[in-house]
């Protein structure tokens, strides 16, 4: 009987880490973000939608969407934002579920979601436990700018922007701290697995 497993985090809080890990060890990652960009990438279905709403304009020379440029336009929008999520939800829901089934099908033990937005996007119903990574905000700000190239100011307005990973921690079934060393975050992730059943040393 295999577990599926929501992931999920706020930006910069380690949860591509968390994902590497599991990702080490065999187990399957379905990546929420990946499929979003396979679903626009020329010639599938979503691209065709997205191109004949926005128009030509998004389009680089190799006639793949520019992506900085949608980007700016549906950050202003806020009705642009929405149609083009409209478009790519359904598309990136429907890939996720079909690897989901088929790595069930595989005879997986612990299948992974990878999804940044798991609980603003309302997807929890498509796993069966979920797992958040969480670190303090200070740590968050000093990582997202340390990345990214980011002034505080900047870091700050991306982190805003997201459902705070405090209120996050109440819809979780199970949290990893991920403040301290990466071996610390292997030695909770075992312990969580363990709690559901799953003999897995990280």
């Amino acid at each position: 009987m295999a577990i599926v497993v929501g992931l999920t985090g706020g930006i910069a809080s380690g949860k591509s880490t968390v994902s590497n890990i599991l990702r080490e060890h065999g187990v399957p990652i379905i990546d929420a973000d990946l499929e979003a960009r396979l679903a626009v990438a020329a010639g599938e279905p979503a691209y065709k939608e997205i191109v004949a709403y926005f128009g030509q304009d998004i389009l680089l020379p190799n006639q793949e969407i520019d992506r900085a440029k949608l980007g700016a336009i549906i950050f202003n929008h806020e009705e642009k934002r929405l149609k083009l999520n409209s478009i790519v939800h359904p598309d990136v829901r429907r890939r996720m579920i079909e690897k989901r089934e088929h790595a069930v099908n595989a005879g997986e033990k612990l299948i992974v979601l990878d999804i940044p937005l798991l609980f603003e996007s309302k997807l929890t119903h498509l796993v069966d436990k979920t797992l958040l990574v969480f670190v303090n905000e200070e740590v968050q700000l000093k990582r997202l700018m340390a990345r990214n190239q980011f002034t505080a100011e900047e870091a700050l307005a991306r982190i805003q922007s997201q459902m705070p990973l405090k209120d996050k921690i109440k819809l979780s079934d199970a949290i990893i701290d991920n403040n301290g060393t990466i071996e610390e975050t292997k030695k909770q992730l075992t312990a969580i697995l363990e709690q559901w059943g799953l003999d897995m040393k990280m």
